[in-house]
C-alpha cells in the first residue's frame, strides 16, 4: 500500500513569555489551511501532535501542556493604522480540536519580533536602533495590541537582562500595551454585577468575578474553594477531582458569562473562559524554590488553563488580574486590600508579575482603556516543520 509522503511548511518555533508555540506566515500555509476550516484545523493538530491519547505530543511539536500547545498565524493587517493580523489557536491535547476562542498574552509578545523579521513590517517603521511599534490586530478578540520590539543595528534584539519568572534565562524586554481590553463587544462585567453568587449544583455556591478583559475569566476566593492562594502544579494537578470540580465551576461561570449557551459546551470551548483563584498575600517558595515575600506582592493568584493549573501566568489572565485589580469591589480588588490603583503585583507559581491597568466608570459602567505588561520572546527555531500530505 502507497503511503503519501511528508510536506513541509516553513515555520517558526519561538518562546513568548512564559508559553511556547509554532509561528506561520499565512502565506506559507498550503492554500486550503489559508482559510478558517477542517483543513487548517487538521492541519495545525498534526504539527502540534494531536490527539494524543498518551498526553506526551511525542510525534508533534507540542510539549504536553497548554503553554506549549499553541499556534500563531500571522499575516499583513487588513485593518487600517495596523500593521500585522495575529491569530492564534489553543491546541488541545488529547482531544481533537483547536480553540480559537480567545488570544494567547504571551506569544503576543513574540508576535512583533516574528513580523518584523519575517517581512510583515513596512521597513521604514523599524529603526536601526531603538525600539519599533508594532501595530498588532488580535483577530481572534478583535482587539489592538501594541507591542514595543527593541532593534539593534537594524535586527530585532533577544538578548538582553530582562528576567521573567517562569523563564530560566534572561532576555530582552518587550513592553506590550492591550488596548480597550475587555474581550468581546459586551460588557466588561457580562452578568452587570462585580460580585456575583455563582451556584454550581452539588458543589456550592461561591462568590465570584466575572469578567472580560484580556480573556473572559472568573475568580474565585481561594478560601471558599479549600486553598490558600499559595498552591504549585503539584496540588492540584495531582489530584483529579479537585481538576474536575474546578471544571464544572468553569463550565457554569462560562454559562453565567453568556459565553456558551448549554453545559456541554464547555467542554470543546476549553481556552475560555479561564478560572483563577485569589488569596490577600502570603509568604511562599516559588517552584524553583524563590521565597517571594510579603513585600514583593499585593496579592496571590493561581489560574487554570487547558484543565490544568498553569506553572506560572497566562499574559492574557494577567490582564484580566490587573483590570479586575484597578476596579474597587472586585474579588481581585479586594484581596489586594481594595480602594484604587494603576498597577498590582501579584504571586503566581513561578514567581511574581507586575501588571499596570487603567478603567473608568463610564455612564454607570466600567471601562477598561489599557494594560500593560512586559515579557520577553525569542525565536528557538526556523525552517519547516514536517507533516504527512494527507494530514488534512
Amino acid at each position: 500500500m502507497a503511503h503519501v509522503p511528508q510536506i513541509k511548511i516553513p515555520a517558526t518555533y519561538m518562546r513568548g513569555g512564559t508559553s511556547k508555540g509554532v509561528f506561520f506566515n499565512l502565506t506559507d500555509l498550503p492554500e486550503s489551511a489559508q482559510v478558517p476550516g477542517e483543513a487548517r484545523d487538521k492541519l495545525l493538530l498534526r504539527v502540534i501532535g494531536s490527539p494524543d491519547p498518551y498526553g506526551k505530543q511525542t510525534d508533534g511539536m507540542g510539549g504536553a501542556t497548554s503553554s506549549t500547545s499553541k499556534t500563531v498565524i500571522l499575516s499583513k493587517s487588513t485593518q487600517p493604522d495596523h500593521d500585522v493580523d495575529y491569530l492564534f489557536g489553543q491546541v488541545s491535547i488529547d482531544k481533537p480540536f483547536v480553540d480559537w476562542s480567545g488570544n494567547c498574552g504571551n506569544l503576543t509578545a513574540a508576535v512583533g519580533s516574528f513580523a518584523i523579521f519575517s517581512g510583515l513590517i513596512d521597513p521604514a517603521r523599524v529603526p536601526e536602533n531603538g525600539t519599533a511599534v508594532v501595530r498588532i490586530w488580535q483577530a481572534n478578540i478583535k482587539k489592538t495590541i501594541i507591542a514595543h520590539v527593541p532593534i539593534t543595528n537594524g535586527e530585532v534584539q533577544e538578548t538582553g537582562d530582562f528576567e521573567l519568572d517562569g523563564v530560566t534565562f534572561p532576555a530582552a524586554e518587550v513592553q506590550v500595551e492591550f488596548m480597550d481590553p475587555a474581550d468581546g463587544e459586551g460588557s466588561m462585567f457580562p452578568t452587570g454585577n462585580l460580585v456575583d453568587d455563582l451556584e454550581v449544583p452539588e458543589i456550592g455556591t461561591f462568590k465570584a468575578t466575572m469578567i472580560n478583559s484580556g480573556i473572559p475569566t472568573v475568580f474565585l476566593n481561594a478560601d471558599e474553594i479549600g486553598y490558600t492562594g499559595t498552591e504549585l502544579q503539584e496540588a492540584i494537578n495531582g489530584d483529579p477531582a479537585a481538576l474536575t470540580r474546578f471544571e464544572t465551576i468553569r463550565a457554569h461561570a462560562a454559562l453565567r458569562m453568556g459565553l456558551i449557551s448549554k453545559l456541554e459546551e464547555a467542554a470543546s470551548r476549553q481556552h475560555t473562559p479561564k478560572i483563577a483563584f485569589v488569596a490577600k498575600p502570603q509568604a511562599y517558595a516559588a517552584s524553583s524554590g524563590k521565597q517571594v515575600t510579603l513585600d514583593d506582592i499585593d496579592v496571590n493568584v493561581r489560574a487554570l488553563s487547558m484543565g490544568k493549573l498553569h506553572h506560572a501566568m497566562m499574559g492574557t489572565a494577567a490582564v484580566a488580574i490587573g483590570t479586575a485589580a484597578a476596579i474597587p469591589g472586585t474579588l481581585v480588588n479586594l484581596a489586594a486590600g481594595g480602594g484604587e490603583r494603576s498597577a498590582v503585583r501579584f504571586g503566581h507559581p513561578s514567581g511574581t508579575l507586575r501588571v499596570g491597568a487603567e478603567a473608568k466608570e463610564v455612564n454607570g459602567e466600567w471601562v477598561a482603556t489599557k494594560a500593560i505588561m512586559s515579557r520577553s520572546a525569542r525565536v528557538l527555531m526556523e525552517g519547516y516543520v514536517r507533516i504527512p500530505g494527507d494530514a488534512f
